[in-house]
């Protein structure tokens, strides 16, 4: 089967926004054994819209449209596809009710501009949206498939995955694809593909590696005639790659390196805190992302300056013999977090972000320790990056030492 995505909104042609929603179809479809043979971006005029609708209905089986399901006189899918199929949209009492609802469940009365979510045309069946007041369409007429749903991106997702990809995969018969993320951190992708190699030559399952911010990702995609045997072929898979890099695995699916980190303290009944200065509070930040993290944190101190670091506790002599960068001073710096905040564990940054030197330190320089009653761990490398990037990595590296020291303990 071919399919095409069509993204709406004038912002995307503006460059306002990035279109990353055709990005996760385009990935979804692969999965799904579907062809893409075409992503356009279209914005808010009704002609251009119908037009593209309508190409793309003649030479694609499947046509996946995101964004201008608004209730706003721009908002303009559902129109254009009206347009393209010559088809009436007729207001549906029962969606139209269950629009008022959601709005007096928010205390509101529904303006008479949203009475246009409540449409559909004869060939059009309503894709509900549990999260926001955009219901999306699944269509259908001559063979061809046109599935419409908003542009947020969180509420897309939501809808493809419990509407919409059912629906496709009964369609297309294509079986059953089930997915599963391995994440990993401390390791890069060429090396995490070297360990894996022997399992990436398997067609069914699959697995492939992608570099993301959150560490390399190992991603398994089976596929069966039902979801249990395709959860079977994922647990197989997985436990081979375990075998192979199993010490670099942090999390699954969705699960980020503060979630990871956050389990491990809980489990272990100990508590954290941070000492930064390159990565500016980005690392408590992180820690703090985690609902219940205040089970286990127990604050965060920024000390860019020597004068902040010893103010705070750091050793005046540290900074003396070696300066504000240097893997000692990460030490002290976690040490003194431990100290002052009362917490289990003490992590620390130190480095250079730039755009200047530090020190006769030059612009990459990073440093992170941790301090656990005595035990200590430090790591550091040359960073060539951006200084935003910078301060992820730090903050990154920051959390890989605690976890790394958290599995070992």
């Amino acid at each position: 089967m071919k399919a095409e995505i069509l993204s709406v909104g004038t912002e995307l042609l503006l460059g306002e926004i990035v279109d990353t929603n055709a990005a996760f179809l385009a990935s979804e479809l692969a999965q799904l054994g579907i062809d893409l043979h075409f992503v356009s971006q279209v914005g808010d005029n009704r002609a251009r819209l119908a037009e593209t609708i309508g190409r793309a209905f003649q030479r694609a089986d499947i046509v996946i449209i995101t964004g201008g399901l608004g209730p706003t006189e721009d908002d303009l899918t559902r129109e254009a596809i009206s347009d393209a199929l010559g088809e009436e949209m007729v207001v549906q009492p029962d969606l139209a009710e269950t629009l008022k609802e959601m709005f007096r469940k928010f205390g509101r009365e529904m303006p008479p501009s949203n009475i246009k979510q409540a449409t559909l045309i004869p060939s059009a069946q309503v894709l509900p949206n549990p999260i926001g007041t955009a219901p999306g369409w699944w269509v259908e007429r001559d063979g061809h498939i046109i599935i419409a749903m908003p542009g947020v991106p969180h509420e897309m997702k939501r809808m493809w995955a419990e509407q919409a990809l059912p629906r496709l995969q009964v369609a297309a018969h294509t079986g059953v694809i089930a997915t599963r993320t391995l994440k990993t951190i401390g390791i890069g992708e060429s090396h995490a593909e070297e360990a894996v190699r022997p399992l990436i030559r398997s067609t069914n399952p699959t697995l492939a590696t992608y570099a993301k911010p959150d560490g390399v990702h190992l991603r398994m995609a089976a596929k069966a005639p039902d979801r249990e045997t395709a959860l079977r072929m994922l647990d197989e898979l997985e436990a081979k790659v375990r075998e192979l890099i199993g010490p670099y695995i942090y999390g699954v699916d969705n699960e980020t390196p503060s979630e990871a980190v956050g389990k491990l303290l809980k489990a272990r009944g100990l508590s954290v805190a941070t000492m930064e200065s390159c990565s500016g509070g980005l690392l408590a930040s992180m820690i703090t992302d985690t609902p219940g993290s205040s089970a286990y944190f127990r604050g965060g101190i920024i000390a860019y300056t020597a004068e902040m670091k010893i103010s705070f506790g750091v050793d005046p002599a540290v900074i003396e013999r070696v300066g504000t960068v240097d893997r000692e001073t990460a030490l002290a710096m976690a040490r003194a977090a431990r100290e002052r905040l009362g917490a289990d564990i003490g992590l620390a940054t130190t480095g250079v972000a730039g755009p200047d030197a530090i020190e006769g330190k030059p612009v990459g320089t990073l440093h992170v320790a941790l301090d656990f009653h005595g035990k200590t761990l430090a790591d550091g490398r040359q960073v060539s990056t951006t200084r935003t990037e910078f301060k992820r990595r730090a903050a990154m590296d920051a959390l890989f030492l605690l976890w790394k020291a958290l599995k070992e303990s």
